[in-house]
Formats: structure tokens, sequence, C-alpha cells
């Protein structure tokens, strides 16, 4: 297994998409409004980003702010608008009223992407109790991946959380890879590379002149480069 790490990089077009690319990133997190956290991107979105890069794709289904599913037939409609697009790799994740996790939404929207590849995002990290949400999740089928700061409130303050549950990847629930993500810094890298995890996240580190500006190849590069060495 390659000891490369994973760097994936949020994109909000085609222009983010090719520069992310530039500098090195692994895969994109395909998204539109951050001012909404991510929501899904549109089909004529998803296309010119397809057309300009030639690294993995991961849409977001979400329909609204917050981590409640909303309409799950509009995410239903919206998985299989964008697979019929040809999209293969998902992001998705939604928590019910009392923080645990939302079984009817996922396994309706899982049921539409047929084994496509997915990540569960940092709705794990406003849940009532991480682990049963694991659990619950265990034989979701394409299930690959945690996106997760380990507190709602960030790397900073979830970092215990985080090299806790690298340690337990022999465990049910916990062979997803952790992707860390969500106010992750370059000096959080080597206590999170020495503890094992190997996929890392950004968005705002990108983009040296905030969300009204795009990836930046350099800053993409310096993520790579402190990853690699």
């Amino acid at each position: 297994m390659s000891n490369r790490a994973v760097l994936e990089v949020i994109a909000l077009d085609a222009e983010d998409a090719v520069a992310a690319q530039a500098g090195g990133a692994d895969r994109l997190e395909l998204v539109t409004d951050m001012a909404a956290d991510g929501l899904t991107p549109s089909l004529e979105t998803f296309a010119e980003i397809r057309a300009a890069v030639g690294i993995p794709l991961r849409i977001m289904l979400r329909a609204a702010d917050g981590f409640a599913a909303g309409d799950i037939d509009v995410l239903v409609e919206r998985a299989r608008a964008m697979r019929a697009a040809g999209a293969r790799e998902f992001v998705l994740g939604f928590l019910d009223p009392f923080g645990h996790v939302d079984l009817v939404a996922v396994e309706r929207i899982v049921a539409e992407l047929n084994g496509c590849p997915w990540t569960f995002h940092r709705a794990i990290d406003r849940a009532a109790d991480r682990d049963v949400l694991r659990k619950h999740l265990a034989d979701m089928p394409g299930l690959d991946t945690y996106l997760t700061a380990g507190s709602a409130s960030g790397v900073d303050a979830g970092m215990d959380v985080l090299l806790a549950e690298a340690g337990h990847s022999d465990l049910p629930g916990y062979e997803p890879q952790i992707m860390v993500g969500g106010g992750l810094r370059l000096e959080h890298l080597p206590r999170l590379r020495a503890a094992g995890v190997e996929a890392f996240h950004i968005g705002g580190a990108a983009r040296p002149r905030g969300w009204e500006g795009p990836v930046d190849a350099a800053a993409v590069r310096q993520w790579r480069a402190a990853l690699d060495g």
C-alpha cells in the first residue's frame, strides 16, 4: 500500500479544479454555496470540472444548510441525475433531531448510488455518539471515508478524538478511512501522520484570498509538499 497521503481539496468551479490538480490534489470535493457549508453543485458545474481535470471527484449530496436531510426525494433525484451524468463518487451525511444518524435518508440515497464509493461528512462531528453512528453505518455499501475534525469546533478541539480513532482501525465501524478536515492547519500534520492518518481535506486553506477568491495552486503545493515530506 502506498504511503502517499490523500489530499482532497474543495472545488467550486473548473478554475478551482485545475489549480487544485496542478498543486497536487489527489481528489476534489465538489460543492456550491459555502455560505451554507456546501451544497450539491449543478450538473453543468460537474460537467465542466469533469472535462477540465483527470482526478477523482466526490459530489456533495446536500440540499440545505444544517445536518437534517430535508426532502429525501430531492436528494435521491440529484443523486440519480449526477450518476446519469457520470458521477462515480459522493459525499453525504444526515442526522435526526436527536443527533443520531438518519438511516432512512442515508439508506435511500446509498441505494441510488448502487455501490459507488462515498464519504460520510462532518455530520459525524455533530453526532450524539460517534461510536454508535459508526456501528450503525458499518455495513453500508460504498462507505469508505469519514470526513471529520474530531469535534464540531474543528481540529484544534478534536485532536485527541482523531488520534484515538486513528488507532481503532481494527474495530467494527472503524474500517473506513479517516479524512481529517475542518480547521486543519499545516502544523497539525505531524501528529496526525504519526498516528497513521493518511487522508486530509482542505477548503479555505487552499484559498489565500478567502472563499471569494479561487483555489491557489501554490497553496495546494505547500500542503502536498508537507504531506510528502
